[in-house]
């Protein structure tokens, strides 16, 4: 196998010697850049992946050496180089100097003492110390400085002449020569490790490995893309995991599949190795939902009464056992079922909603990768038989169940469920969590929207408290909303409260329950209609109708 050379020469008069070289390796691929220094270093690391072996020279080569983990192979300064640059210095009648390390000025003093060279010889042990030289140098009157490309990059720097000793064809040959060596041994140490390579590879088809820093060392993907998406939630895996805790998993969707992420910390080199898994077209039906992302939201439980339910619920989902969610509109069933299922389930959340899914398609659902399902509008159901059999599955499976119903008359056919029912309070009951709902909401809408408003008045909170709110924290959100879109100040003036309570009063009173089945039904499609901003197909898919019933129903009560 051909390995990757790429020569970082750090003068450009190297080039074309490196490629009177290139016909000689063939058994090599090798590229040239010019970059000395730092402009070297660059180079190198933005090449890493492409480049196998680098060559350089110098403080050039030893930068490189620091920044990549590649070979980097170092085209020592040669006896011939020196001989070769010291004779041409010399034809310079100006005083001159040579300016290197002991590997450079021990041959240069045996060369100058047999040629006789009229050049004064200085050994520096670090790089620090050469611009202090140079500079003391010059103040002597010295005028010309040889050395590397470093020295004479300071030197002219300084207003000397600086003379770059050169490398020679020889010197070139000598470090491909050396890259020919390695990519020899490379290729047949790395044998054994190609061929458990490619037993790996048969069997995981997409694997990562992290080093001790945290960096993709090794990565392979033959069924999936390694998305921005997919990577973070590696990192995020990764940081759940070390010497106590040498594995992890994680379930996620994308594009419609589950994306299944095993992670194994393997101590004796401080390494991660993650396995990824697909598995194809999870959910692709109507009426189904799977939580891919998790909350943001801060759970909010001053009121007792809503502290009471989270503790319901956490210690019945504990046990695995079926949990009936029973409250209003805005009472939070849907927040607090995938709240308590991301605190202690890492596995997916699967949300059916009976008012689209077909359920007679719920033996087809392949949930080996759900750990938490939820159930929604069962009152809708007619096939219970198939609905019992499918809730019975799940449990056997050790699934969680959780059934969301508004009111206690829709579970009344599903008795035999034996779910523990748990009733939500309503808004009113818990005034406690009023006021931090209001705080949330106004920093929540400052952040989506770059709304104005950062505080509000005491007396505007005492106001909002004492409001009654039929769909309770939907109709809280929908206010505060309108509420710091309508304000300019930076402090939430009672004035706009007012204002905007006022107008949105027709969605604050809760529906009458007095007068014929036509007139309620009239009641709660105007103010259906009001909340969609009078969309009528948003209207009809809400109330479960079709837009030509809806249109119907209109006409009719405009008759």
């Amino acid at each position: 196998m051909k390995s990757r050379v790429h020569v970082i020469a750090p003068y450009a008069t190297m080039v074309p010697v490196v490629s009177e070289c290139c016909a000689l390796f063939p058994e090599l691929i090798i590229r040239t850049s010019v970059g000395s220094l730092e402009d070297g270093v660059n180079i190198a690391i933005k090449e890493e992946c492409a480049t196998d072996i680098f060559i350089s020279r110098g403080t050039t080569a030893k930068l490189i050496k620091n920044a990549v983990k590649k070979p980097v192979i170092d085209m020592h300064i040669s006896g011939y180089d020196l001989i070769r640059s010291l004779s041409l210095a010399s034809n310079l009648t100006t005083k001159s100097a040579l300016i290197g390390m002991q590997s450079i000025t021990h041959v240069a003093k045996a060369i100058i003492g047999l040629m006789d060279i009229p050049i004064s010889i200085y050994t520096v042990e670090h790089l620090e110390e050469i611009p202090p030289l140079i500079l003391e140098l010059k103040n002597k009157g010295f005028k010309q400085i040889i050395g590397d490309r470093l020295v004479t990059h300071i030197s002219e720097t300084y207003g000397l002449k600086g003379f770059l000793i050169q490398s020679s064809k020889e010197t070139i040959l000598q470090a491909l020569e050396r890259a020919k060596q390695i990519n020899e041994y490379k290729n047949y140490a790395d044998v054994p490790s190609k061929i458990f390579e490619q037993i790996v590879q048969s069997k995981y088809k997409n694997i990562v490995v992290l080093s001790k820093e945290n960096h993709i060392i090794y990565e392979h993907f033959s069924t999936l893309n390694f998305t921005r998406d997919l990577k973070d939630h590696l990192y995020i895996l990764n940081t759940d995991m070390n010497d106590t805790k040498p594995r992890a998993s994680k379930l996620l969707v994308v594009d419609n599949d589950v994306i299944e992420i095993k992670g194994y910390y393997v101590s004796e080199f401080g390494y991660k190795l993650f396995v990824l898994k697909k598995y194809n077209h999870l959910i692709n039906q109507h009426g189904l939902t799977v939580q891919t992302h998790s909350l943001h939201k801060p759970v909010i439980k001053e009121s007792s009464s809503i502290q009471h339910v989270y503790k319901q619920v956490e210690l019945l989902f504990k046990h695995k056992e079926p949990i009936l969610l029973v409250g209003e509109q805005g009472t939070g069933k849907d927040f607090i079922s995938t709240y308590i299922h991301e605190k202690h389930e890492d596995g997916l959340l699967l949300t059916i909603d009976f008012k689209y899914f077909d359920i007679n398609q719920l033996n087809t659902l392949p949930i080996q990768y759900v750990r938490t399902i939820k159930l929604k509008h069962c009152e809708l159901i007619e096939e219970v038989e198939v609905l019992s059999a499918f809730i019975q599955n799940c449990l056997e499976k050790h699934i969680h169940m959780f059934v969301l119903c508004e009111h206690n008359y829709q579970f009344e056919s599903f008795e035999w469920l034996k779910c523990n029912k748990i009733q939500l309070p309503t808004l009113q009951e818990r005034k406690e969590d009023i006021v931090p709902l209001i705080h949330y909401f106004l920093s929540k809408f400052h952040e989506e929207y770059g709304t104005t408003p950062v505080k509000i008045k005491n007396k505007s909170l005492t106001l909002l408290e004492e409001t009654n709110y039929p769909f309770n924290i939907d109709d809280l959100h929908s206010i505060m909303k309108q509420i710091v879109l309508n304000e300019k100040d930076y402090i939430i003036q009672h004035e706009t409260v007012e204002r905007i309570l006022k107008q949105q009063s027709h969605c604050l009173k809760p529906i009458s329950l007095k007068g014929t089945l036509k007139e309620i039904e009239r009641e709660i499609i105007e103010l259906v209609l009001k909340e969609e901003n009078f969309n009528q197909s948003k209207t009809a898919e809400r109330l479960g109708i079709n837009r030509a019933t809806l249109w119907r129903k209109l006409k009719n009560e405009g008759n």
